[in-house]
């Protein structure tokens, strides 16, 4: 009974995430005095649903994932290189190259992965090894990544204290990660299968808990952004859903199968936003964190967005190939 019910929950939530995530972040902004006090469980409810997504993953899985950098070294370009490049010409042609805005813009660009995109990578089809590996070398990276990138586009250093933030990332990311891989061979592979009527739909509503609980900590930030907003949304979305079309479109360019077409292009289009939040509030000015916190507010939609897009070229690829055969 609770198996069926499990299995069912989770299908019903993926049909109708494009409603439900949007929801959420509305409800936190609604509910966001009596959610502040529980915004300190967000990184646990992140490594909750890493666990999830990584005890679909062994050691050889891993292992095969790792013989093909190439991959992984067309998602770092383009998210870290490629993408930053064109957020600061575009904040520099709008704002000016010294307007805290466009490093905002290129911090949203430069911080590593998101962890979310494991989920959403697992429930579009996409390879959950490929992505865990990117994320986890990507969090690990960040410490030079971020600052080298913000000095060479700004001439200016960053200090970035590694040491607390390799600690949230090693929780974060790292500990269930090797967690759910141990799980994972200790059970002969067979541990997903046993427990996803459980730990799906469980990872499903942390998923959708963390968004909310972000729009509220976010929401004392609204009434400083009421006057930018008519530019700055545009922009933001804009940008997010640029970084969605390259990895997108540098995949099907090179023609890699349709699992890592998903991946690379959840990856270059989803990032990190809550430490984003943390080092452009205690690094830069305020306004430097606008874009980052609005980002919040349109990458996960726009997730939801790609997923359902994905699924429908899919669907339309899929229905050319059986025509084709038939004639």
């Amino acid at each position: 009974m609770m198996r069926r019910f499990g299995l069912a929950f989770n299908d019903w939530f993926e049909k109708w995430m494009f409603l439900i995530i949007p929801c959420s972040l509305i409800a936190g902004f609604l509910l966001a005095p009596a959610l502040e006090r529980y915004v300190n469980w967000i990184p646990f409810l992140f490594a909750y649903v890493t666990l999830t997504m990584a005890i679909g993953c062994g050691l050889g899985q891993l292992r095969e994932v790792m013989k093909k950098p190439g991959v992984m070294g067309l998602t770092f370009l383009i998210a870290h290189i490629i993408s930053p490049l064109i957020a600061y010409w575009i904040g520099a042609l709008l704002f000016g190259a010294d307007s805290p805005y466009v490093i905002g813009l290129v911090l949203f660009t430069i911080i590593p992965l998101g962890v979310s995109t494991v989920l959403w990578v697992g429930m579009s089809g996409g390879s959950v090894p490929l992505i865990l590996a990117m994320v986890v070398l990507d969090s690990m990276l960040s410490p030079l990544v971020v600052p080298a990138g913000i000095a060479f586009l700004f001439d200016t250093a960053v200090e970035v204290e590694a040491g607390p933030l390799m600690l949230d990332l090693t929780i974060l990311i790292v500990l269930p990660t090797i967690a759910g891989i141990s799980l994972y061979e200790l059970s002969g592979g067979k541990i997903q299968v046993k427990v996803k009527p459980y730990t799906a739909p469980v990872s499903k509503l942390c998923f959708t808990a963390v968004v909310t609980l972000n729009a509220s900590a976010i929401a004392p930030y609204m009434y400083q952004l009421r006057k930018d907003m008519l530019m700055l949304v545009p922009l933001v979305v804009a940008l997010v859903g640029i970084c969605y079309a390259l990895g997108y479109l540098s995949a099907r360019v090179l023609r890699v199968d349709r699992e890592q077409l998903v991946t690379v292009s959840f990856a270059t289009g989803m990032r990190n936003i809550s430490l984003g939040t943390v080092l452009a509030l205690g690094y830069f000015s305020p306004l430097a964190a606008v874009p980052v916190v609005l980002s919040i507010l349109i990458q996960q939609p726009l997730a939801t967005l790609h997923h359902y897009v994905l699924q429908k070229l899919h669907n339309r690829d899929a229905s050319q190939s059986v025509s084709r055969n038939v004639r």
